[in-house]
């Protein structure tokens, strides 16, 4: 059977943008991740990256941080986040990608890590503070239990890196917009400082689709960052829409509210 994220990308249509949502596994509470994963499908969602806490999440900024601690709080455990997984594919095949650092994956066992994700239904691995020296073990055990090893290019990568990384990775390149921490920002300035990135990544990355994250708020931004790759990520923008309603009845709805006006624009699905 074809890997579901080479699937998706064989699919889709030259002028639709893919759609990667990432919600912190555990976050706003443990009853609510399936749920929100079967919402935001149902909305225009095209892959999930589910975010394993850890109680020191250095590349991540204010917004990512508050729903790691919160999940860690709820009491979420690895084993649970591939119980989340196996829910999940219950009743959906979307594309399932587990993002979060190397930490707690060596503190399971990368063997046993990898076989336990491929078991449960999750297609690849995003370990942002694994780069591609470090991380040969973990490419091993990934490629053996058919996940995605998807790495990262940043506006600070060289062009041969940017190749080297292409290489090396599988399902999608994580194109990360702006250097720094995740977190959202003013969707003007990452256009403005994006375009020449952007082009460069289109010159070096050239096997795999590409992906760009990391400060995208609204559909402009989305539609605008992303004008020449595949798609788009969000995240922090996404959290922090959880956050502002969270446990308000309407938390739920608002959040889908959200979700289709990222993918389709306000208008287009208002139709």
């Amino acid at each position: 059977m074809k890997p579901r994220i080479e699937k998706l990308f064989e699919n889709r249509k030259d002028d639709q943008k893919v759609m990667s949502l990432f919600i912190t596994a555990g976050y706003p509470d443990l009853n609510s991740t399936v749920d929100l994963v079967l919402g935001f499908e149902e909305n225009g969602a095209d892959i999930i990256e589910l975010g394993m806490p850890f109680s020191d999440p250095l590349a991540d900024g204010p917004t990512i941080q508050f729903a790691s601690n919160r999940a860690i709080e709820n009491g979420i455990t690895m084993s649970a986040i591939f119980g989340m997984v196996k829910e999940i594919r219950k009743s959906s095949e979307i594309p399932i990608v587990l993002m979060g650092y190397i930490n707690p994956v060596l503190r399971y066992g990368t063997e046993q890590f990898c076989k336990d994700a491929s078991e449960s239904g999750v297609d690849g691995l995003i370990i942002p503070d694994a780069p591609i020296e470090v991380s040969a073990e973990l490419a091993i055990e990934a490629k053996k239990h058919n996940l995605n090893l998807i790495y990262l290019v940043a506006p600070n990568s060289t062009d041969e890196r940017m190749k080297q990384i292409d290489q090396l990775s599988s399902g999608f390149v994580y194109c990360v917009s702006v250097t720094g921490v995740t977190g959202a920002r003013d969707g003007d300035e990452i256009a403005r400082s994006v375009v020449r990135f952007i082009d460069r990544v289109n010159q070096n990355v050239t096997d795999n689709p590409k992906l760009v994250g990391f400060g995208i708020r609204n559909h402009k931004d989305a539609v605008t960052i992303s004008a020449k790759l595949d798609g788009f990520i969000v995240g922090s923008a996404l959290i922090d829409t959880i956050r502002n309603r969270y446990p308000d009845p309407d938390w739920f709805n608002h959040t889908m509210d959200f979700v289709k006006d990222l993918k389709f624009g306000k208008i287009e699905h208002q139709k």
